[in-house]
């Protein structure tokens, strides 16, 4: 397996935020806001792994700003760290006001497994961060990996050695 800049997976995807994308208080539903992170997502893993990828799981995701009607969004998801046939994406969302400026809005990170035509996992290839947030991110997942598999009840909490050092 070689290694993959997490630029090669760089998936940015703008649209506007239109009446039927909206609740009641003219901001948009979170649920579209998802929708759209797992296709950005989608497609960054996929791009890295060059495999079809089904979404694991969604770890995290943070609401911070209200994205109101008329808005543009951008949303940018690359690959922040490869285990063996898992990936971790993580994605910003930012609101593009008419002068040009952005706000970060949101930010999520969402898991996919790259199967082949028979839904099996396949290897993929690992990552080399290049970037100081590129780093930090490809650092971070390991821990946040191990708290999912602990939650989820697929390892014990004293095999999540990234997990034990952050309190010993």
């Amino acid at each position: 397996m070689r290694e993959k800049s997490p630029k090669d997976s760089l998936t940015i995807m703008t649209n506007s935020v239109l009446p039927g994308d909206t609740n009641q208080l003219n901001n948009m539903f979170g649920g579209e806001l998802l929708a759209r992170m797992d296709r950005a997502a989608s497609i960054s893993a996929s791009r890295h792994s060059k495999r079809i990828v089904v979404t694991s799981s969604v770890n995290h995701v943070s609401f911070n700003k209200a994205i109101p009607l008329g808005s543009t969004i951008t949303i940018e998801a690359k690959v922040s760290r490869a285990f063996n046939s898992s990936m971790e994406v993580y994605l910003d969302v930012w609101i593009d006001n008419l002068k040009g400026e952005k706000t970060k809005a949101n930010e999520a990170i969402y898991t996919f497994v790259a199967v082949d035509e028979k839904g099996k996992p396949v290897p993929i290839d690992k990552i080399k961060p290049e970037s100081e947030e590129e780093i930090k991110r490809y650092e971070g997942a390991l821990r946040r990996r191990q708290l999912s598999l602990v939650l989820a009840g697929k390892m014990k909490a004293q095999e999540a050695t990234e997990l034990k050092s952050i309190f010993n």
